[in-house]
């Protein structure tokens, strides 16, 4: 499958907050798919099981990937995997894109893709992760063991809050987010979309962090960071603009 480049999303508004809060308790198909076959994976599966849902297919674009498990098949392409469900009688599909960032504007393009096709968007969250009940969140989202989300925080579509994350009140994640293992985001942060956070890095309360952003890992962000900018240190300071 052919991706927009982020010169082509880069004037896209992704607007997170018309989602509804249908995220906490929502039942998701029982059977899933997974696109993407490597790491995140690995942590979205068993989530998806604790649902009472199976994943019933893998999708991976790399070539000779093999399944990371066992009786599940994995298909090269989103092509070849349509052509294998078009055999099959599913009423009712999900689907989670369990491939990390910096790629978020990727799980961004696939999700409105697969959506289109009629696939049903699922979220999910370990049962560890403690999730405020005022949390406005969009579809397909993935909050991962002992995570938390505190008051009043909006985030985004296809957004991955990785394991031991901590969001403050009031934050928001526009689509596309990764917040890695262990970050903290103190209370009314802004973080723009395909933004990836690295692990143990730590945002100051009332900063605003641009689109395509990288925050290195053990990063201590005193200030707000301009768009497509790579920071490091503590506290925080410019490694190289990344492109938009």
């Amino acid at each position: 499958m052919k991706y927009n480049t982020q010169n082509d999303l880069k004037n896209k508004e992704y607007n997170m907050l018309n989602h509804k809060n249908e995220f906490i308790n929502k039942e998701i198909p029982k059977n899933v798919i997974i696109y993407g076959g490597t790491g995140q994976s690995l942590q979205s599966k068993p989530i998806i099981e604790s649902y009472g849902s199976r994943v019933i297919a893998i999708i991976d674009d790399t070539p000779n990937l093999r399944s990371p498990f066992p009786n599940i098949p994995i298909f090269y392409g989103y092509e070849n995997f349509m052509k294998y469900y078009k055999t099959k009688k599913f009423s009712k599909v999900g689907f989670c894109i369990a491939i990390g960032n910096p790629n978020g504007y990727i799980r961004v393009c696939l999700h409105d893709t697969l959506k289109k096709d009629g696939f049903v968007p699922i979220s999910i969250a370990h049962q560890t992760a403690w999730i405020n009940e005022d949390t406005i969140i969009g579809d397909g989202i993935q909050v991962m063991a002992k995570a938390i989300i505190c008051a009043k925080v909006n985030i985004g579509k296809e957004c991955i809050i990785s394991t031991a994350a901590s969001i403050g009140h009031e934050c928001i994640l526009h689509d596309g987010v990764e917040i890695g293992p262990n970050s903290t985001l103190g209370g009314i942060v802004e973080i723009g979309f395909n933004t990836w956070t690295g692990m143990g890095s730590i945002i100051l309360p009332r900063l605003k962090i641009g689109r395509n952003v990288l925050v290195g890992a053990g990063a201590v962000v005193t200030r707000d960071v301009p768009d497509g900018m790579t920071v490091f240190g503590n506290p925080a300071r410019p490694l190289i603009k990344r492109g938009l």
